[in-house]
C-alpha cells in the first residue's frame, strides 16, 4: 500500500484515533492515539505521525509514527474516544452476583459529545458521565438483557446502542423511563452487532456491521429493518466509520484482515485518485447513468445498483484490523500483527 508508514509496537492493537482539529484547521491530523488488548501490560499510547519533514523525491511523506508518552491500561483497552485522562470512574460496570458481590464487567464502547460521556457495557448498563463530574449523571442498569456492544450519539439528547442479539435501540436522555424509545433488528438469525457509525451530516442514516462481516445500513425514520444488507467481509466487522466531512465514503475493518473503503460519489471524475493506485482489489458497480445524492445512494435498496465503488486498502491481508481511524486526508489503523499503520494521502 503507497504512502503507509508503519509502526511495530510489540502488543496487539485494539483501538486507534486521531486527535480532534479545530474546525477551521487547514493542517491535516498530527498526534494519535492508540490502545492495547491481550497483553499482561496493556497501554494507552499517543502518537507523532514523524518526521513532517522527511519527504520523498516525488512527495510522498516517509518516516514512521513517533511514540510521544504511554501509560499502562489495566485490562484491554475496548474503545477510545479521547486523549486527555482529567476523570477516572471505577467499576462502571459491573455484575451483580447471587450473594449480591460485585464483580468487573468489561466497558464495551464509549463515545462523547463534550461534556457528555456515554458507556456502554457487556453488563447491558449505560452510563452518562460528564467530564467536569465524578459521580455519574445518570445510569440505566438494565438498559439491555444481552451485552452491548457499541453507542454512538443520534443528536444531543439521544443515543443509539448495539448489542449481541442484532438489536438497534434508541435512548432518549431527557425521558425519565428505562427504556428504548426505538427498537430495531435484524431479521432471522439475531446476529451480534459489534459497531455502529450515523452518518455526520444525515443523523437518520446510520451504519452497523457485525459477526457476520455484512454491512447493514438503516433509516431510523423509518421501519425496524435495515434499508440494506451488503455482503462485506469474510469474518467479524470490528468498526465502521463515515468520513466526517465526506460522508459519501465509509471505511470499515474486519477479522479477516481486511480494511475496506465504499464510495458511493455519484460521479466517476468526483473519486480520489488513491483508488485508482496499483495493487489493490477494486470492485466498480454502476447502474445506467443515474446521478442520485450521496444520501439516497446509502438508502437505496441496493446501492451497488447505483454508484459505489469498494476498495480493499490492504490487498495482503493477514491478522485482524482490529480499529481504524479517518480524518481529512489521513487514516490510522491498528492490527492483531502488532503494528499500527497510517496513511497521509489517500485524498491526494
Amino acid at each position: 500500500m503507497e504512502d503507509v508508514c508503519a509502526k511495530f509496537v510489540s502488543q496487539k492493537v485494539s483501538k486507534a484515533r486521531w486527535r480532534p482539529l479545530p474546525a477551521a484547521a487547514l493542517q491535516p491530523p498530527d498526534v494519535f492515539a492508540t490502545g492495547s488488548w491481550d497483553n499482561e501490560d496493556n497501554r494507552i499510547s499517543i502518537w507523532s505521525v514523524g518526521d513532517l519533514g522527511n519527504v520523498g523525491l516525488s512527495g510522498e511523506y516517509q518516516g514512521e509514527p513517533q511514540l510521544l508518552c504511554d501509560i499502562r491500561h489495566n485490562g484491554d483497552v475496548m474503545d477510545m474516544q479521547t486523549l486527555s485522562a482529567n476523570q477516572r470512574w471505577e467499576k462502571a460496570h459491573y455484575h451483580v452476583d447471587r450473594d449480591a458481590s460485585c464483580g468487573g464487567a468489561a466497558c464495551t464502547g464509549v463515545i462523547c459529545s463534550n461534556p457528555e460521556i456515554v458507556t456502554v457495557g457487556e453488563d447491558g448498563r449505560i452510563n452518562l458521565f460528564r467530564a467536569d463530574q465524578k459521580d455519574a449523571v445518570r445510569t440505566i442498569d438494565n438498559a439491555d438483557s444481552s451485552t452491548l456492544h457499541a453507542v454512538t450519539f443520534l443528536r444531543t439528547t439521544e443515543i443509539l446502542t448495539v448489542n449481541s442479539i442484532g438489536q438497534l435501540k434508541i435512548w432518549d436522555l431527557r425521558q425519565q423511563r428505562n427504556e428504548p424509545s426505538q427498537i430495531f433488528s435484524l431479521t432471522g438469525d439475531r446476529v451480534p452487532l459489534h459497531c455502529v457509525d450515523r452518518h455526520p451530516n444525515q443523523q437518520h442514516i446510520v451504519a452497523t456491521g457485525g459477526q457476520d462481516g455484512m454491512l447493514s445500513i438503516w433509516d431510523i425514520r423509518q421501519g425496524t429493518m435495515p434499508v440494506s444488507l451488503l455482503n462485506a467481509h469474510e469474518a467479524e466487522m470490528w468498526e465502521v466509520h463515515f468520513h466526517p466531512s465526506n460522508p459519501d465514503h465509509l471505511f470499515t475493518c474486519s477479522e479477516d484482515g481486511s480494511l475496506w473503503h465504499w464510495d458511493t460519489s455519484t460521479s466517476v471524475s468526483e473519486k480520489p485518485s488513491f483508488l485508482h493506485q496499483g495493487g489493490r482489489s477494486t470492485t466498480y458497480f454502476s447502474h445506467n447513468t443515474i446521478n442520485q445524492s450521496v444520501v439516497s445512494a446509502w438508502l437505496s435498496n441496493d446501492p451497488t445498483k447505483d454508484r459505489m465503488e469498494i476498495t480493499n486498502l490492504i490487498p495482503n491481508q493477514t491478522l485482524s484490523v482490529n480499529s481504524l481511524d479517518i480524518l481529512g486526508p489521513c487514516l490510522v489503523y491498528g492490527t492483531d500483527a502488532e503494528a499500527i499503520y497510517v496513511n497521509r494521502h489517500l485524498f491526494a
